[in-house]
């Protein structure tokens, strides 16, 4: 086995705070930084912000769609999210730091999962550039929408 580990950054124009709500909001705000082309619709099954919430969500990828249920929980509250696959135990981690004196955030969408055998080998050389793309759009969506203010609506 060997663990797979994919993550991407970006420079959020928002402080902190209202990055960290907007992504840890799932019944308004998270599904708006789902880039369409990779995600089905993103539903609720219990909570709706931050640790304890249950999520669904297909997400397609290398000539796949994959159903995903996963759990959220807050390390670290404010600062660190992490959605765990309840079927495979991937973890994807989002982590909120305040830049520029508060006025920014940097964000980083962080991916990890144990491969195993074969499919973890072709997993470890094909996954990661796909994902990479995955969180570029997804940050930057993520920047479109805190610069709207307006995470709720659309």
């Amino acid at each position: 086995m060997r663990l797979i580990s994919v993550s991407r950054s970006a420079l959020i124009r928002s402080p902190a705070p209202a990055v960290y709500s907007l992504i840890a909001d799932y019944r308004a705000g998270h599904p708006r930084i789902l880039p369409r082309a990779w995600f089905g619709p993103l539903e609720v099954e219990r909570g709706g912000t931050g640790a304890g919430t249950i999520i669904r969500y297909e997400i397609r990828l290398l000539g796949t769609t994959r159903r995903v249920r996963a759990e959220i929980t807050e390390p670290r509250p404010g600062a660190e999210l992490v959605e765990t696959d309840l079927a495979t135990g991937a973890r994807t981690t989002f982590t909120v730091a305040p830049r520029g004196e508060g006025r920014e955030a940097e964000v980083t969408i962080r991916t990890e999962w144990e491969g195993k055998g074969l499919r973890g080998w072709i997993e470890s050389l094909t996954a990661p550039p796909v994902l990479q793309r995955i969180y570029a759009e997804e940050l930057a969506q993520l920047g479109a929408v805190a610069a709207s203010g307006s995470p709720g609506n659309g």
